[in-house]
């Protein structure tokens, strides 16, 4: 038999987190525990990751179907079982494959066994969240000083000919052989500034630019994707998808270089496998990253990341956003984020 139950946890940021969305002190999150037969003596535990404000499920009836679902899940007799009760809600279904990654139930492949004996570590870039010009610039130096060879900012916070001075004081410093840049709008342009920014920022030979008008606007990110001289990644855009129809024609009707995979955001792992699937077939790469997990989460998004042995800079946090997150096994050592279990 299967038993499931939940609980509501905030985590707390140890600084104001700024997207062009939206200022955050607190994120809400949710624990789930499973136990199975197939689990004998154990107890695993999983996130539902819930983005408030960002999710679509982020309604109020989201507690509800969170508790139906674990108490329809622990009608089960299996976990396969389970799986097939889950409804079509991303991070619901991310907080039951996190518990089985993390069970270790499922057995690893070669480059996750690597992962979890410590013998490689994933490489991640160096986010650098918003903030006023001055707390930007100084983690900026935070990241380089780190070891970071491939840094993310987020722009879109603050006034645009502030984030070009600061974009321009990297370069003056570190050449494109020394730091890849990669730029995070957040659907921070518009239709009618997106081109004119893009072409600004392209003299900073920026490798890729999430996101830079918002989602929905198909026709308008076509026109991106094809004339802009910075590559662009979709990121919000790949939220909401049902079927392998709907996410393939939108990845042939927008033609993107990039998708940014969040699976708590994108319908889970088997849905984010899915994804890469299709990006690939079109012609586009990709790369794996986090959204605000915790480090339950988190090991799970490690987890699953190396089973893909990625070959360029994954977006994966390290916990360290929040002064209440929980143990683990993950540490960050220069610019990887290694698994060491003692």
């Amino acid at each position: 038999m299967v038993r499931a139950s939940f609980e509501r946890y905030t985590l707390r940021f140890r600084e104001v987190a700024i997207t062009s969305r939206a200022s955050m002190r607190v994120k809400n999150t949710y624990l789930l525990r499973l136990e199975a037969d197939e689990l004998p003596g154990r107890k695993t535990l999983g996130e539902v990751a819930l983005f408030e404000g960002l999710s679509l499920e982020d309604t109020p009836a989201f507690e509800s179907i969170l508790a139906e679902t674990c108490r329809r899940i622990s009608e089960c007799r299996t976990l396969a079982e389970a799986m097939d009760r889950l409804p079509e809600v991303s991070s619901i279904r991310f907080g039951f494959e996190s518990a089985i990654l993390r069970s270790g139930l499922l057995p690893p492949s070669d480059s996750q066994r690597r992962w979890l004996s410590g013998e490689s570590g994933i490489e991640i870039n160096g986010l650098v969240w918003m903030g006023d010009k001055q707390t930007m610039r100084r983690r900026i130096r935070e990241k380089l000083d780190a070891g970071f060879r491939c840094v993310k900012l987020k722009i879109g916070g603050i006034r645009f000919e502030d984030e070009i001075e600061l974009l321009a004081e990297i370069r003056s410093e570190y050449s494109p052989d020394d730091i890849e840049l990669r730029l995070d709008a957040n659907g921070g342009f518009t239709p009618e500034n997106a081109m004119e920014r893009l072409e600004r920022l392209a003299a900073f030979t920026i490798h890729s630019i999430e996101q830079p008008i918002k989602p929905g606007q198909w026709e308008e990110m076509r026109r991106l994707c094809r004339l802009s001289p910075i590559p662009v990644a979709l990121d919000e855009e790949l939220i909401g998808f049902r079927s392998d129809d709907e996410k393939q024609r939108m990845l042939e009707s927008i033609s993107p270089q990039y998708i940014i995979l969040k699976p708590s955001l994108c319908g889970g792992f088997r849905e984010a496998d899915r994804w890469i699937e299709l990006a690939v077939a079109a012609g586009a790469a990709w790369w794996g990253t986090s959204a605000l997990e915790s480090d339950i989460g988190l090991e799970a998004l490690g987890l699953w990341t190396a089973g893909h042995d990625p070959s360029m800079p994954q977006g994966l946090g390290t916990g360290n956003l929040y002064t209440n997150n929980f143990p683990s096994p993950l540490r960050l050592e220069g610019s990887r984020l290694w698994y060491k279990n003692s």
